[in-house]
């Protein structure tokens, strides 16, 4: 039976070093990490998201701050608002909720971020450092990030000798995932819903992503005895057994039958998902170091 490994723990852990890292910068310079984040309308799932990441900002002692748009924000609008944090010296990192309203464009508002501000890691300057292996002054989408922690807690920080496999090519994930295991020496291949042969493929990993936004599509004949199985997805299915209406989460991989074969797995929910808001903490208090002058903590 797998190891299971436990995303609530590990992130913990980080937030931790965070909330320390917050403390320094506050001793050392009087300066507290600044994140804003952008809402536009009233998604639900949206503002769930947005208060999570509110509460968690205050526990590792930032300075947080939430726009709240009505949904008929025009484009010109929204960009302003984000021209304005972009110039607010005691902002070092904002985000902008997705997914916006359809009468919106996310690409240019999302490029128009700072990319020293963009905490989510996705303006193409960060993504281009990333592709060129610039660790140092870029910034890392936060999932990605996120599971790399979790890969590292089983494997440490060189990957030499192991194979990756990566189902998914999103520039959100997939992409800067293979990116970020090719660069801790992984031999990496990337896989989508094309690939032939996707499964053989997926059984020569010995680190297996799965990224494809389809329920338990990866199964236990996917996965390398003793591999680690990181398990990105996340779907709301009915579960009437629980109950009428109820509803339970489900990943991209058959945990049940997987667990019986990995040598390492993240269950979902208790996985991948705590480290997704966990990193963007990480990522602006780094902002918040270089924006001051100072070597930036490594999480």
């Amino acid at each position: 039976m797998a190891e299971r490994i436990d995303g609530k723990a590990i992130a913990a852990d980080v937030i931790s070093k965070v909330r320390e890292a917050s403390d320094r910068l506050k001793d050392e310079k009087g300066v507290v990490p600044g994140l804003a984040v952008v809402i536009v309308g009233d998604d639900p799932a949206s503002h769930t998201y947005v208060a999570a990441k509110g509460k968690r900002a205050k526990e590792c002692g930032f300075h947080s701050v939430q726009i709240t748009l009505p949904a008929e924000t025009s484009q010109d609008e929204l960009e302003k608002v984000v021209r304005e944090l972009n110039d607010d010296a005691d902002i070092h990192g904002i985000l902008v909720q997705l997914p916006l309203p359809d009468h919106l464009d996310e690409a240019p508002v999302i490029q128009l971020i700072r990319p020293e501000k963009d905490v989510d890691g996705l303006s193409v300057v960060n993504a281009g450092k990333l592709a060129l292996g610039d660790m140092k002054t870029g910034l890392i989408s936060c999932t990605p990030a996120g599971s790399m922690v979790l890969i590292r807690s089983v494997h440490g920080s060189d990957l030499s000798g192991l194979n990756a496999v990566v189902i998914g090519r999103s520039n959100l994930f997939g992409k800067p995932m293979g990116q970020l295991l090719l660069q801790a020496n992984a031999t990496v291949t990337m896989a989508h819903s094309r690939t032939a042969n996707l499964a053989e493929i997926a059984a020569r990993a010995d680190i297996l992503v799965a990224a494809t936004g389809r329920a338990e599509m990866v199964k236990a004949d996917w996965v390398k005895p003793g591999a680690t199985v990181i398990d990105v997805g996340i779907t709301r299915v009915p579960a009437p057994e629980r109950g009428e209406g109820k509803t339970r989460l489900l990943g991209d991989v058959d945990f049940v039958a997987a667990e019986k074969v990995a040598g390492a797995i993240t269950p979902v929910p208790g996985g991948v998902g705590p480290m997704t808001i966990t990193m963007l903490m990480a990522n602006t208090v780094i902002a918040a170091y270089r924006a001051n002058g100072l070597a930036a903590p490594e999480f």
